[in-house]
């Protein structure tokens, strides 16, 4: 068993300044992305009522994932990165691949959400300047995660209130109009309130079975970013306490915040109304029925504070990502970013993070990219899914070590939950070749794969010789 004490600074000089109260309330905003907000129209035009099905699945194997990830962590609450597990149970060469490629995940999450952020802004602000949005909210989060990790987490803490209070006050909003037998105009195709519209007809292939498959990828970069919660575990004051509860209660925030909004929406308008405009947001929508004018203002706000939380946290998730990579290198053009500032922060690590999403405006600016979004979040996806898989196996490999307290915080079910989310992210992995426009990118992070993780085991094969 690995010795733990819960001292108020780890032995590298970061700061434990994360509260119960933080970590519980990033945990409830990092299961709600902006993709439920914007992309939810999309997913459900895609598949109709079993998109249900689909958010079903993937929330199930991702709080299996989380949950492998949680028993190292709670083994080894010191770790900044699960990705270091990787290095620890598997090899340095699988550890070094890992740690770069999901750095470089994370520093395009940064570079998508700092992409949406603009485009918000600008539903205010029509005539700014993209890039001088950009750089100003870039900016203005970098030096809250330069700071300290209590105004990170205080940051947090507000952004994700703003996302659940949007929600509950659509679901709420949504019992009422079923409850009250609501019929809606023209517009929602005349619907009349019920939970029956969504097993009315029901079909689980409505536009066929590639349609089906193909929403998992959607659906997944809604979802992608939930292990965040367990990278913050090193910077509470009580890691063993918190990080169990936080990781428990992902299941029940799935089921409240995705399968409960996407019934009530399905249950107030027909599905295929929501796919006649499906790039509107079905909770615009839902309070615009409700007879809210001033619906469209207020979700382009919560979407705004929802692309604001996902960059502030992807900004906070890189920079000790890096300040691993330096730690475990021993390149002197790395040392720099090993470095922890006075205010208990890898500094250096952060601002090199914050300078590399900047590329952001850039990637805007190429006439031949037709969705910056789409093109930057596709990358990123793949990335994750490469580095989930293997984080699962490195979990395997932790199982058989004297590392493993059989009376910790173990995933449950383990000899057939472990292999299964593995072969759910090979599964994940091939359901992108189903859309033309994530098919280049899948072919894409294969041939990186097989490149640099070669160079990887090289790196390391040499270094052993």
């Amino acid at each position: 068993m690995i010795e733990y004490t819960d001292l108020a600074i780890n032995a590298d000089g970061t700061k434990r300044g994360l509260k119960k109260k933080h970590v519980q309330m990033i945990a409830i905003g990092g299961t709600i992305g902006t993709g439920l907000f914007l992309g939810a129209g999309n997913s459900i035009a895609r598949t109709g009522p079993s998109i249900l099905v689909v958010y079903a699945v993937l929330g199930a194997f991702f709080f299996l994932m989380m949950r492998g990830i949680g028993e190292m962590l709670y083994a080894d609450p010191s770790q900044h990165t699960f990705v270091s597990f990787i290095t620890k149970y598997v090899s340095p060469g699988a550890g070094y691949f890992a740690g770069w490629s999901y750095w470089i995940g994370l520093t395009f999450v940064a570079m998508a959400e700092l992409t949406a952020v603009s485009t918000y802004v600008k539903f205010w602000f029509p005539h700014w300047q993209t890039w001088i949005i950009q750089i100003g909210f870039l900016a203005v989060l970098t030096l809250i995660n330069l700071v300290a990790v209590k105004v990170f987490g205080e940051t947090e803490y507000w952004f994700a209130m703003i996302k659940i209070i949007a929600i509950i006050a659509m679901i709420i909003t949504g019992l009422v109009l079923i409850f009250t037998g609501f019929q809606a105009p023209a517009a929602g195709g005349h619907t009349i309130a019920s939970f029956g519209n969504i097993t009315h007809n029901f079909s689980m292939f409505p536009n066929g079975a590639g349609m089906f498959f193909a929403a998992f990828p959607m659906v997944f970069f809604a979802f992608q970013g939930m292990e965040f919660v367990g990278i913050t575990t090193a910077e509470t004051q009580n890691p063993r306490d918190v990080l169990p509860r936080a990781i428990n209660t992902i299941i029940i925030r799935i089921l409240i915040f995705y399968l409960g909004a996407m019934t009530i929406i399905m249950s107030i308008i027909n599905w295929r109304v929501i796919a006649r405009t499906p790039d509107q947001s079905p909770f615009v929508m839902v309070f615009q029925l409700a007879g809210l004018k001033a619906a469209a203002v207020i979700i382009n706000f919560v979407v705004l504070t929802s692309a604001a939380s996902a960059l502030n946290s992807a900004i906070y998730s890189a920079g000790r990502h890096f300040y691993q990579l330096a730690e475990e290198s021993k390149s002197a053009a790395m040392s720099p970013f090993s470095k922890i500032s006075k205010h208990g922060v890898p500094a250096n690590a952060i601002l090199l993070t914050a300078t590399l999403v900047l590329l952001s405006p850039v990637i805007n600016a190429i006439p031949q990219i037709t969705s910056a979004f789409g093109f930057i979040t596709s990358i990123s996806s793949n990335m994750y899914i490469i580095v989930y898989a293997m984080t699962m196996y490195a979990h395997r490999k932790f199982r058989e070590s004297t590392d493993f307290l059989p009376d910790g915080f173990v995933m449950p079910g383990y000899k057939f939950t472990s292999p299964l989310t593995l072969l759910f992210f090979v599964a994940i992995y091939l359901s992108l070749f189903f859309q033309s426009d994530s098919r280049l990118s899948a072919i894409g992070a294969i041939i990186f794969t097989i490149i640099f993780g070669y160079i990887s085991h090289r790196k390391f094969a040499r270094s052993t010789n």
